[in-house]
């Protein structure tokens, strides 16, 4: 995607909305604007009509039964009420919730802050340097004690993709409920809530080409009994996330989810050979570079790449405003926080602070990737 001058390639931040979403989305701002819960008149009845069709819609995609996944405001609030539920639900004496070291930090601000106020312990499972999860660490954190585990489908830094099959099959074991941040997955791998056999999923619209504030928290059927609502009110969405629903967006995040799901081979090739043209076209610039993770269990859009001897932030500023990618670093007013996935798959501070993340989409052509390597080369050759 190209906007003005700038040449995008920042999907795994947030992606466009698709055309066909728009559209989708049209009516349902003006026609048919009802309020989805005041259902004794005809106009609100169709609202929520919509609104049920896109719950429909969502489930379909990733093989939940009916009423199974409620809307929230996207991945973080889903993250937040999937660890804060099942701690203030819990009536054992499991006090233990493990994350994986390389979460999203919605994932980990939220365990280690709910923990530490309700006297739980956060234990976090090793990675090796691919990302992949360190299979002999997990089982040796899995205990008796063990309430709940939160490990995310397709990293978002790295791309690293998770056996979660596996992962939630270890978690029963040893009687622990499996939590699973997806918003990366649905444009990398197929989401099979009932295969994977995951107790939560969570999911964002804008990693899907759909509107930005609109997210969905899959919870099984016979879990949701086990949960308290994390937000409060009126008792919509079957008691379990109370709001007034956006009808536009809960329409928009079924559409997009429903273009993934279709197209979703048709983009992973596509994806798949950016990726490729991009790393040949960087190998030829003779710019020292290395790949940081795995490259064959991986998001096909995500590029994680050292420019060795290269300040990342530094160069990122100079490909302003012809590239638009990230560094793994998160900042505040004080200070520039290196990534804590970089430096979980063990780089130095050095190689975390020269990794940019490119990440490929469903817009980019081969000469925006031409022109963003021609790009990065002449800056770092400055």
């Amino acid at each position: 995607m190209q906007t003005g001058s700038s040449i995008y390639l920042d999907y795994q931040a947030t992606t466009p909305i698709e055309p066909r979403v728009v559209s989708a989305m049209a009516p349902y701002n003006h026609e048919i604007f009802a309020n989805p819960h005041s259902t004794a008149h005809v106009l609100g009845q169709q609202s929520a009509a919509a609104v049920e069709a896109a719950r429909s819609t969502i489930e379909n995609c990733i093989n939940a039964s009916s009423e199974e996944v409620i809307f929230t405001s996207g991945a973080t609030e889903s993250n937040n009420q999937a660890i804060a539920s099942v701690i203030f639900g819990n009536t054992t004496d499991r006090r233990d919730i493990l994350i994986s070291e390389i979460e999203h930090k919605c994932i980990k601000n939220a365990a280690h802050f709910y923990a530490a106020k309700l006297g739980y312990k956060v234990k976090e499972i090793p990675v090796h340097s691919s990302g992949l999860i360190d299979v002999d660490a997990y089982q040796s954190l899995l205990s008796e004690q063990t309430l709940l585990v939160c490990i995310m489908a397709v990293n978002n830094e790295i791309g690293t993709i998770q056996d979660v099959k596996r992962f939630a099959e270890m978690a029963h074991q040893s009687g622990a409920l499996f939590h699973c941040d997806a918003a990366q997955a649905p444009e990398a791998i197929d989401i099979d809530v009932k295969d994977w056999n995951v107790d939560m999923l969570s999911l964002s619209a804008h990693k899907v080409y759909g509107p930005k504030g609109i997210g969905a928290l899959y919870i099984k059927n016979d879990v949701q009994a086990e949960l308290p609502p994390f937000i409060q009110g009126g008792g919509q969405q079957f008691g379990m996330r109370s709001g007034t629903l956006a009808t536009p967006l809960c329409v928009g995040f079924a559409e997009a989810m429903r273009i993934t799901k279709q197209e979703a081979k048709t983009h992973r090739e596509q994806l798949t050979h950016l990726k490729r043209l991009f790393l040949q076209q960087l190998e030829a610039t003779h710019i020292p570079f290395k790949l940081n993770g795995t490259q064959t269990q991986c998001h096909p859009g995500n590029i994680n790449v050292q420019f060795i001897g290269c300040d990342a932030n530094k160069l990122l500023e100079k490909l302003q405003p012809n590239v638009c990618a990230s560094t793994g670093s998160a900042c505040n007013s004080e200070m520039v926080l290196l990534s804590h996935v970089l430096k979980a798959i063990g780089l130095t501070d050095e190689e975390a602070g020269s990794s940019l993340r490119i990440s490929l989409g469903r817009f980019s052509d081969e000469s925006q990737i031409k022109q963003a390597v021609a790009y990065i080369k002449t800056v770092i050759e400055k």
